[in-house]
């Protein structure tokens, strides 16, 4: 990991991405860093580890594809957007959505979601969920340094 060139104070959040190896399942997700406010993640989409339409309150969600393909759909499976390496869409609180990997190799995609203070922050699915949100294991990356 890179180290601080001057010598400043605060509890800085690094962090280095790699693709996880070891995904049983068809999504993994790795936290990148976070704060009361803001939290950085990439989700890892295999085949068939698209979610279910669904909204958040108290949260706005920006997505950008570092690789892979993917769609976003909104009610009634309307195509939203299908977008590739270095693209994205950024979604309001409230606005529901799904999305799917859609290229031949995996999806990888930085998932930044910020949070509205003072809001209860829940997800509020409006379908059935097609894999348990919570079986998916989050990999935690990020070190806290005090410099």
């Amino acid at each position: 990991m890179g180290q601080p060139v001057e010598q400043v104070s605060g509890a800085y959040q690094v962090f280095r991405y790699e693709k996880p190896t070891d995904m049983p399942g068809g999504k993994a997700i790795v936290q990148l860093a976070g704060s009361d406010i803001i939290r950085g993640r990439v989700q890892v989409v295999r085949e068939g580890g698209e979610n279910n339409l669904h909204s958040h309150r108290g949260m706005d969600g920006f997505w950008m594809v570092l690789a892979g393909c993917v769609k976003f759909y909104g009610p009634g499976d309307v195509l939203i957007g299908e977008f590739g390496k270095h693209e994205g869409i950024l979604i309001p609180r409230g606005e529901q959505y799904w999305f799917e990997s859609s290229g031949d190799e995996d999806l990888e995609i930085l998932q930044m979601a910020a949070f509205e203070m003072g809001a209860k922050v829940e997800r509020v699915d409006v379908e059935k969920q097609k894999f348990a949100v919570g079986s998916v294991g989050v990999k935690v990356i990020t070190e806290t340094q005090k410099v």
